[in-house]
């Protein structure tokens, strides 16, 4: 069992080096050297145009999710969904399709080698391995729900600071289409997601959709309330011609009331929440180091005089 935890910890430490050396060092050096390669004549890209594994890959699971036949209104819910995570490629839908029957097919095999260890009943092991295909057919849709909650949990971080970019430059003197432009250039690095949105709203108005139905488009991409708030009160503002920028600079104020209360809420809740992992984990660990040297003495020294005394 020792010599099993040391292999374990080994492959863990092997690989978390290998992970933060290719993620440090190796991908940024590939980076700089297809930069140097694109600048010179006659480039095809990577492999001179082939593709790699990992394309292929992905190819063969976009291929795989095209077969399987779905309805038009579960393909569009899909694509709603890959979209508010931020994947807004048109073979996303397929591509997801195809990795739930991937994982279905990856955990039934799991299951299927590790029924023997856990039970003898063929019943048993049937409904195991059948369980363990329905999780892999519903965990990519588990971790597409973990993705989306990030993405707009982000997004409600990074709003305050877009929105008083915004004040800012409606009150230099630009219209709203200007000043969304700007703020979106000026968040790339800061709050990329937040930045791809606001370009893609000002492309919108610049292709000739209306300002309501683009800021309408903004809120059901993201599905973030305070965004839906936000594209509320723009839309009235923009309908009754009152100042952008007071009511910018009041939505602002309100969203960071809002933050700080809610993260009140969550200091208060943790008093709560830490009782379980006292009680089970930190008050045994306290009553062996308060208790244990007096119980050993007991039995060092009490349990030998009540031998003796039944001796006697």
């Amino acid at each position: 069992m020792v010599l099993l935890i040391s292999v374990l910890l080994f492959i863990f430490l092997s690989v978390a080096i290998i992970w933060f050396g290719y993620r440090r060092f190796a991908k940024p050096g590939r980076v700089f050297e297809q930069l140097a390669a694109a600048s010179q004549p006659g480039y095809l890209g990577e492999d001179d145009g082939r593709q790699s594994v990992l394309g292929q890959v992905v190819t063969t699971i976009q291929w795989l999710g095209e077969k399987i036949p779905i309805s038009p209104e579960e393909a569009s819910a899909t694509q709603k969904e890959m979209i508010a995570a931020g994947y807004r490629s048109d073979r996303s839908p397929a591509i997801f399709n195809g990795l739930k029957i991937v994982c279905a097919v990856a955990l039934a095999v799991v299951a299927y080698f590790v029924r023997s260890h856990i039970t003898s009943n063929s019943m048993l092991g049937i409904v195991l391995i059948a369980a363990g295909a329905g999780a892999g057919y519903f965990l990519p849709s588990f971790g597409l729900d973990v993705l989306i909650d990030r993405r707009r949990e982000r997004l409600r971080m990074s709003l305050p600071d877009a929105l008083d970019l915004m004040v800012v430059c409606v009150e230099a003197g630009l219209g709203l289409d200007q000043a969304l432009r700007v703020v979106s250039r000026e968040l790339q690095i800061a709050h990329r997601e937040l930045s791809e949105e606001l370009s893609l709203l000002s492309l919108e108005m610049r292709a000739g959709t209306k300002r309501a139905d683009a800021f309408s488009h903004l809120a059901s991409r993201t599905g973030e309330n305070e965004i839906k708030k936000l594209v509320a009160v723009l839309i009235q503002t923009d309908r009754f011609g009152t100042s952008v920028a007071e009511a910018l600079r009041t939505h602002s104020d309100f969203m960071r009331v809002r933050r700080r209360q809610e993260a009140e809420e969550k200091a208060n809740k943790i008093g709560v929440k830490l009782i379980f992992p006292i009680f089970f984990l930190i008050l045994p660990a306290t009553m062996v180091v308060a208790a244990g040297p007096g119980v050993l003495m007991i039995f060092r020294q009490l349990l030998p005089m009540m031998q003796e005394m039944q001796v006697k």
